[in-house]
Formats: C-alpha cells, sequence, structure tokens
C-alpha cells in the first residue's frame, strides 16, 4: 500500500479510538443527578447511560478490548508504513550501522504520539468538558459495540471477577452524597454565578438546622412576657401596647406553670367589640405545644410541621421552661444577615474591620459567621458567647475579664446580676492568638 492508504487507515484506527475513549470518559463521569432530569424529561437515551451505569462490567471490558486492539493494530501498521520513509531520510543525513534503528525508534514515536493526541488526550478533555451532553449521544452506537463483543467481553469479565473475589475487593459502587459533596457544589455554582449570593447563604443555613440546636433561635427566659390565668384586664393591655407579639403564654401563678398560650388576635377581637373580660378563660386559651431543649432546629421544623402549631415552649430536664420558639424564629435563622432586625433586636454591632461589641446571648453560631471562625473549642459544653467565655474561663465573668483565641480577644464589658450583657470582640492583628484564657 501506498503511503497515503497507510495514513487513511491509521487515521480511521485512531478515530476509532478516540470514540472509545471520549465515549469511556463520558459514560463514567457523567452524572447521575443530571441523568435523571433528563430521562425524567422524557429522553430515553439518559435512561439508557443510567442503566449502563448500573450495569457497565460489560462497557468497560468492551470498551479495554476495542482501545488495545486500535493500538496494537495501529502500531503494526504505522510503524511498518512510515519506517521506511523515515529510513531514507535519515539515510541522508546520517550513514551507519544506527540508521534502522533511528528509523525504528523515529516511526514508533510518531505513531505513538498520533495515537496519544488524538486518540487519548484530546478526546477524553473533550468528553470532560460535557459529559451527559456527550454520553447521551454516543449511547446508541456504544450498545451496539458491547454486543459486538460481548462474547469476549463476558470471558475478560469472569477472569477479572474471579481475581476481584481471590483478593477480596468490593466492587460495589457507592453513589452516597454527604453535605460536604453538597457544600462542595454549592461553592462551585456560587463561585460559576448559578447561585447568588443570598440563595448560597439560605441553602447553608438550611443544612444548619440539622446541627443548630432550639437556644440558638429561641426567645430566652427573662425575655417570654405572658400572662398570669387571673391578671387584670388593665395588665393585659398594657403588656399587649408594650410587647406588640401575636402569641403569649398563659401560666398558672409563673412562667414554669404553663396552661397554655393566647393568640394575640382572639383578644384583639375582644377588644375592637367592647367586649370586657376579667380574666382569660378556656375559650382563648389554647394548648400549647411543648418541646425539649435537646431538640435541634430540623426537629423543631418537623414538630411544628406534624402538629400544625408555629408557636413552642421550651422545657428542661428539671420541667423548667428556658423559652419559646416560633416557626418564624426558625425562618429568621434561615434568612440569617438578610432579615433587618430592629435596632434593639441588634445582637452583634461592627464597630469597625477589627471590633465588634456582641450581646452575652449571641448563639455561638451566629458570632461564628460574624468572625469567619470555622471552629469553636469543646462546643458541645456551650451555646452562646456568654457559655463560651464562662467556659474558657472556668467562673463567672467579671467587666474586663478576657479570652483570647482564634486570632481574636473576647473581652467582657458588662455584667448585669451575673449575665454577660456585652462583650468586646477585638480582632488581634499582630498578637499570636492563644487558646488559653487571660484575666485581667
Amino acid at each position: 500500500m501506498s503511503l497515503f492508504q497507510n495514513f487513511v487507515i491509521i487515521m480511521i484506527l485512531i478515530a476509532g479510538a478516540g470514540f472509545l475513549s471520549l465515549s469511556e470518559i463520558a459514560l463514567a463521569g457523567s452524572r447521575k443527578v443530571k441523568l435523571k432530569i433528563l430521562a425524567e424529561a422524557g429522553d430515553e437515551r439518559a435512561q439508557k447511560v443510567l442503566d449502563l451505569q448500573e450495569n457497565s462490567a460489560d462497557f468497560f471490558a468492551a470498551s479495554q478490548i476495542g482501545l488495545n486492539a486500535v493500538a496494537i493494530l495501529g502500531g503494526i501498521l504505522g510503524e511498518a508504513a512510515f519506517r521506511p520513509y523515515i529510513v531514507n531520510f535519515v539515510e541522508r543525513v546520517y550513514q551507519g550501522p544506527w540508521t534502522q534503528a533511528i528509523g525504528f525508534s523515529l516511526s514508533f514515536t510518531v505513531v505513538t504520539s498520533l495515537f496519544i493526541l488524538f486518540a487519548d488526550l484530546m478526546p477524553k478533555r473533550m468528553a470532560m468538558i460535557a459529559p451527559e451532553k456527550i454520553a447521551i449521544s454516543v449511547i446508541n452506537p456504544i450498545q451496539i459495540f458491547i454486543k459486538i463483543c460481548k462474547p469476549l467481553a463476558l470471558f475478560i469479565n469472569a477472569i477479572a471477577n474471579l481475581l476481584f473475589r481471590l483478593f477480596k475487593v468490593n466492587t460495589t459502587r457507592e453513589d452516597n452524597i454527604t453535605f460536604d459533596d453538597i457544600s462542595a457544589v454549592m461553592d462551585a455554582g456560587a463561585q460559576a454565578g448559578v447561585l447568588q449570593k443570598q440563595e448560597h447563604h439560605f441553602i447553608e443555613n438550611v443544612f444548619e438546622l440539622e446541627e443548630r440546636n432550639v437556644h440558638s433561635s429561641m426567645t430566652t427566659r427573662e425575655n417570654v412576657v405572658y400572662f398570669t390565668i387571673n391578671e387584670s384586664e388593665d395588665s393585659i393591655r398594657q403588656k399587649l401596647a408594650n410587647f406588640p407579639f401575636s402569641k403569649y403564654l398563659v401560666c398558672s401563678e409563673n412562667i414554669d406553670q404553663v396552661i397554655g398560650y393566647v393568640d394575640a388576635k382572639d383578644i384583639l377581637i375582644r377588644i375592637l367589640n367592647n367586649q370586657k373580660f376579667n380574666q382569660l378563660n378556656e375559650s382563648t386559651i389554647r394548648t400549647v405545644l411543648t418541646i425539649p431543649d435537646t431538640l435541634t432546629l430540623s426537629e423543631v421544623l418537623d414538630r411544628f410541621r406534624s402538629s400544625k402549631e408555629k408557636f413552642a415552649v421550651v422545657f428542661n430536664e428539671y420541667a423548667l421552661v428556658v423559652g419559646v420558639i416560633t416557626l418564624s424564629d426558625i425562618m429568621i435563622t434561615v434568612m440569617g444577615d438578610w432579615v433587618t432586625p430592629t435596632e434593639e433586636d441588634v445582637q452583634i454591632i461592627k464597630r469597625d474591620n477589627n471590633s465588634w461589641l456582641i450581646d452575652g446571648s449571641t448563639p455561638i453560631e451566629d458570632m461564628q459567621h460574624a468572625l469567619a471562625i470555622d471552629e469553636m473549642p469543646d462546643d458541645e459544653n456551650y451555646e452562646t458567647l456568654a457559655g463560651f467565655m464562662m467556659y474558657k474561663l472556668r467562673k463567672i465573668p467579671r467587666p474586663a475579664d478576657t479570652v483570647i483565641f482564634g486570632g481574636y480577644k473576647f473581652e467582657v464589658v458588662d455584667v448585669d446580676h451575673f449575665k454577660i450583657d456585652q462583650l468586646l470582640v477585638t480582632r488581634l492583628l499582630d498578637i499570636e492568638s492563644d487558646p488559653a484564657p487571660l484575666e485581667d
């Protein structure tokens, strides 16, 4: 055959090998989530790709049979076709005993380079760009190729399975998706501009509901406004005016003797209709949802959904009320910084780029977000910034007590009846952070 004919045959072999390489990477790299979306949209080829991924042994065996057969045949034909011409070229510039060896080496290098570039490297890189699109485009011819190679593929797979069992190699593919996988996808989506900044923020907060406990979002005991069963109408009117909430606990004598709750709407309707009431009664008091303080926000959300309630009272292990929580509190946690709180509700005030005034009751997760701190030490032992200070200092803090951690200095500014009201947090720019507490 002429050089041109040999070259055409080699190009055909390279094209066949490139097609197999392209198909192998595309079918292996296609994401099941995208394929399922395409299959649900009615694309039968996407379902064929999913089926092939579930039983990929025959495909990979057929692919390797084709690739190796083409590579060997291409090497034999290419070396025989190109070597005489290369030897003639070498003899023009070099006359010696190594002429044939040099011709063989150069012809082998040329053929190998052509296969590496056009049958391996470029097809695989192209397949990685859009694996799902390419996979559904090649699935039909690949299935025909698998049927052609089926007898030999069965034999090769039988030997491979025997060796896997012999060496106890688990060949089952695990497709479990972890939070880290989802987080990585979200980060990639945000960087690519698919997810907006606020959407990325919301999704992260939703996943945090499983980790954050009820203490991080509830209204704490000392801030709960409640009515007693015998409370006067004037007192109720005054609380409604001073604390315009939608729901109020109703207790017997103190906050730990919970009877139920009332909806402000029911009371306001009676007031607007000029109806007098001397005390709260069964017609206005509703059964309140009670939950333990050990629940996560995700579990609280499930309780709200199953009970059809939006308001719950939180008890600790001693049957004492530690706070109340509403569905709105959880939604505010999800919305995070995108919710504009009233001035009195702001718990973290940024003074400048390196200092913050933070309320002691601020949930530790909110403080971590504000200061960009990834991890806190032994965070299972506290839930608020005040708890962190008490844990590190090993005592009831006093004003000017200081803890240095993670490149920040946490200084107690105000203490009211043993309760840490406010802290000044300062970023340390030139001082090495030390996790050990310092006391002033």
